[in-house]
């Protein structure tokens, strides 16, 4: 049974999905844009009989408060510290981390100030590479290097509903395998006032996390943690090799490919859970020995 709560960090509310025993080792599964914790509706089940499980919206997103920009600077930075905090007030001390897109940055964060409470990095479609960038980027990009109002305002077609179906089904093999709910639910919490400006104050800092990439790898060099990659291969936005340059830091790293997109839980949840379970089985029980 999924448990759906809420906790109260720094005056803001942040909702999350819970299940598995609190006594079993923990996962923090990590969102990215433009969706929410829902999107692990069907993996939360398939490891909560082995795990601890827990699943936050970050701050701006699915249920989570959505604190005015005057009063919350929405950045990678702030994001993290936000996640940072929400961990400890729920006592979580230490965990393996999923990271999926945004939630990529969020968590090598995490690791970067707390390497210790780190048990293991499983990062689906997760980049922390410059080659794992597509492309697709590249509208972004030129927002980084000028940010006009122009530029700005060309951004604003990622935001609507059919931008985010199309991170959806895009690369997936039968459409009809992705429930029209998930891309629904995003672009409706998307359409909230105010939300938009959020979401572009983000794709701008965006070039933070960039910037970061050099940290993170030395992270994955200098730590070794326990590094599973579970990749759709037809993502748009991140690429084959950004999954594959995590054995260029991390020799032991296991790098899995689907031939599905950008959301590949969406198709591909029961292989990815499959995965999973193998690799904290054996990892977490090794380091477990070596302790």
């Amino acid at each position: 049974m999924i448990s759906y709560k809420h906790a109260t960090v720094d005056g803001n509310k942040i909702f999350y999905r819970e299940a598995g025993p609190e006594t079993a080792p923990t996962i923090l599964l990590l969102h990215g844009f433009p969706t929410s914790s829902h999107m692990f509706r069907d993996l939360i089940p398939a490891l909560a009989d082995r795990y601890h499980v827990v699943a936050p919206d970050l701050l701006g997103f699915g249920f989570s408060d959505a604190p005015d920009r005057k009063q919350f600077r929405y950045t990678f930075e702030n994001l993290a510290k936000a996640i940072d905090s929400f961990t400890q007030s729920i006592g979580l001390e230490r965990f393996a981390i999923y990271v999926f897109d945004y939630g990529a940055p969020v968590g090598f964060r995490l690791a970067l100030a707390h390497p210790e409470r780190i048990t293991a990095v499983i990062s689906q479609n997760g980049n922390a590479y410059v080659e794992g960038l597509s492309q697709g980027w590249n509208p972004i990009q030129r927002y980084w290097k000028e940010p006009t109002p122009e530029n700005r305002a060309a951004l604003r077609d990622f935001l609507k509903p059919e931008a985010t179906k199309w991170q959806y089904v895009h690369g997936v093999q039968d459409e009809s395998k992705v429930a029209p709910e998930s891309y629904a639910l995003d672009s409706a919490l998307l359409a909230r006032p105010g939300n938009d400006e959020i979401q572009l104050d983000l794709f701008l800092d965006y070039a933070s996390n960039v910037a970061l990439y050099p940290k993170f790898q030395e992270y994955f060099r200098a730590k070794q943690p326990p590094l599973l990659a579970v990749w759709g291969k037809n993502d748009p936005f991140f690429l084959p090799p950004g999954a594959e340059a995590f054995k260029r830091d991390n020799a032991n790293a296991e790098v899995h490919f689907y031939d599905t997109g950008h959301f590949a839980l969406e198709t591909h949840h029961a292989e990815i859970a499959g995965a999973i379970r193998d690799f904290l089985g054996r990892k977490l029980t090794l380091k477990a020995s070596a302790a």
